[in-house]
């Protein structure tokens, strides 16, 4: 099993992704810079946190326009999976891979906190190790993580069950405080909480682990799960 772990100038969460499979679940983990154009060998691609290209545009709108994301495109349309986690998932709207856009905070300023949520769908290949309705603790640390999508994209959201995380609480103004979804076809995950910094109680929480966790098991199974 290997995992892709993209770098972009900018990225600062790349290394605690690698840490999280190799360190944690002992698993093969690669640097992919944004300059590769191939993904071939990958069985997941992990798109990190960060400030890529330096939040230049827009968070992620340069990103996306990085030689791996063609890549990145071609592999998620196979149904493997993606998972793009604060920067990665305002790369993964950028890109269109997930809906909707991830706007400055209703703060208007940078958050940094442990942020509770909710495990809203647990029938994915992210979230299969936690419980139905399940309340865990994760990092967050963003400064543009105010979800938001049209009245009729939050009916699909919802309908298809994409939604796969939210915040207890109003955090930085997403809309219905969604903290993290998924594609239709459910091998994509955007979230912006931190599940690599959360993979150990040392650190405060070690609610992250299950995450990983679900995506491993999914892909020795070979079963993907429905979304």
């Amino acid at each position: 099993m290997k995992f892709a772990v993209l770098v972009f100038p900018g990225s600062n969460c790349d290394a605690d992704l690698y840490h999280a499979i190799e360190g944690v679940y002992h698993e093969t983990a690669e640097y992919v810079p944004y300059t590769a154009t191939s993904l071939a060998g990958f069985d997941a691609v992990l798109v990190p946190g960060g400030f890529s290209y330096g939040d230049y545009l827009r968070s992620g709108a340069i990103a996306k326009l990085a030689p791996i994301m063609t890549a990145v495109k071609a592999f998620a349309d196979e149904g493997k999976p993606v998972v793009g986690i604060c920067n990665g998932f305002q790369i993964l709207t950028e890109l269109g891979l997930l809906p909707g856009a991830l706007l400055p905070n209703r703060q208007t300023h940078f958050i940094c906190d442990t942020a509770a949520l909710n495990v809203v769908n647990t029938n994915t290949m992210f979230t299969n190790q936690y419980q139905d309705n399940e309340q865990i603790k994760l990092p967050i640390a963003h400064g543009e993580g105010n979800y938001y999508c049209d009245a009729e994209m939050l009916a699909q959201l919802k309908t298809h069950h994409q939604i796969a995380f939210s915040y207890q609480t109003d955090v930085n103004g997403s809309l219905a405080n969604i903290a993290g979804i998924t594609n239709e076809a459910g091998n994509v995950l955007g979230m912006m909480p931190h599940p690599e910094r959360a993979v150990e109680t040392l650190l405060g929480s070690a609610d992250g682990k299950r995450l990983f966790a679900s995506l491993i098991a999914t892909i020795r199974n070979g079963v993907q799960q429905p979304c």
